[in-house]
């Protein structure tokens, strides 16, 4: 099997060691008269192969390359689309190599910087290997192509991964941590936007015991961000209605439910910059500042699903009903402007029924004196 050159963000080399599913021999070497540039689309960015004369593309060879390989590169690639070619690389003494080299078109933009390693390890490296294992964990079970589709989604939930690293306080929950859970055997699950993952387990008990192995199922899904829209000056807040598949799998008769303004925290994405998005894209809305609410899980029992939840201070007014949402991800959205108090004559009735919306509306009413006196 010939050698094959890897560059860019492959020369991370725990990101390789994913993707290959092994640890790999490999030299460095260096194309001329190319560069790897980032292509600035994707989160975290990928990297193409640009034609520049007098630049090099710094890279690896794989000296030990199998077909296997060259199938798991394309799956995480999505495809070669410009194909396999052989092409001539020098090692670092000047040695030259003839490898082929696996291409996939990326479009990178007519000013896109030259990818440099160190900072882009910094800033991304463990997002793309959580990313990549997401990708992998597919290989052989999924369609390329549909994985490929998916990659968005699934950088984010490696993303959400990451957002877990920041942990919560445990002044009064005891301080056990991941060390005292022991993952016995994974399970096949269902794999797609959504993931059920099966698997046995034991931990160590509250008495110092390790509990008997047993079966559980997780619904792995995505971190989010909701965003309650409050006036202070006219205590006023607004809602957002729609259509909601739950309520219509349970069997509810009216399915549609009031929520607050939220969306999926995008890879990379800070669930701050989701909150701003997710009011301009459901209602419209500019907000003039974010508080922190709540930091909680939906229902951790069965769900990864984890909330971010801000109170948006922003201005209202009648002109802000209306229908709202993007055509494009089938959004269908009315706005309701109501009073803060008939938004708690709601929660006593059991008409507001999603209980982040609910859980959000209680703790404005702890600090709602001090918002409007600050106001």
């Amino acid at each position: 099997m010939p050698e094959v050159f890897v560059f860019g963000t492959l020369c991370h080399p725990p990101l390789l060691d994913i993707v290959l599913g092994r640890s790999a021999r490999v030299v460095p070497a260096f194309l001329a008269d190319h560069a790897a540039c980032l292509d600035g689309q994707g989160r975290p960015p990928q990297t193409a192969l640009c034609a520049s004369p007098g630049a090099r593309a710094d890279g690896l060879i794989v000296t030990d390359a199998t077909p296997q390989d060259f199938a798991r590169l394309e799956y995480y690639l999505g495809g070669y689309s410009d194909g396999i070619r052989q092409m001539q690389v020098r090692g670092l003494d000047g040695t030259p190599h003839k490898v082929l080299v696996a291409l996939k078109s990326v479009a990178p933009r007519a000013d896109a910087p030259a990818f440099v390693l160190a900072p882009w390890v910094a800033r991304w490296g463990p997002l793309a290997c959580g990313t990549a294992h997401e990708i992998m964990a597919r290989f052989g079970v999924a369609d390329m192509a549909e994985t490929a589709a998916l990659r968005p989604f699934l950088a984010a939930r490696a993303w959400a991964q990451e957002l877990a690293r920041r942990g919560a306080p445990h002044t009064l929950r005891s301080d056990r941590g991941r060390d005292t859970v022991e993952l016995v055997r994974d399970r096949p699950g269902f794999e797609g936007f959504f993931r059920l993952r099966a698997f046995d387990l034991r931990h160590r008990r509250f008495d110092g015991t390790m509990s008997d192995t047993f079966g559980r199922e997780s619904f792995v899904t995505y971190d989010a961000a909701l965003v309650l829209p409050y006036d202070p000056e006219t205590d006023r807040v607004l809602l957002v209605e729609q259509l909601r598949y739950g309520t219509y799998m349970r069997g509810d008769p009216f399915p549609s439910v009031l929520e607050p303004p939220a969306g999926l925290v995008d890879a990379g994405e800070t669930p701050e910059a989701c909150a701003l998005r997710e009011a301009r894209e459901e209602a419209g809305l500019t907000l003039r500042a974010l508080h922190p609410m709540l930091r909680a899980y939906a229902s951790p029992g069965y769900t990864t699903e984890f909330y971010h939840c801000f109170l948006g201070l922003c201005s209202l007014s009648e002109a802000d009903n209306g229908l709202a949402g993007l055509e494009e991800e089938n959004e269908d959205i009315r706005n309701h402007v109501i009073s803060f108090d008939h938004a708690m004559t709601l929660v006593d009735s059991g008409e507001i029924n999603v209980a982040p919306l609910a859980a959000m509306l209680l703790w404005l009413a702890r600090h709602r004196d001090r918002l409007r006196a600050e106001s």
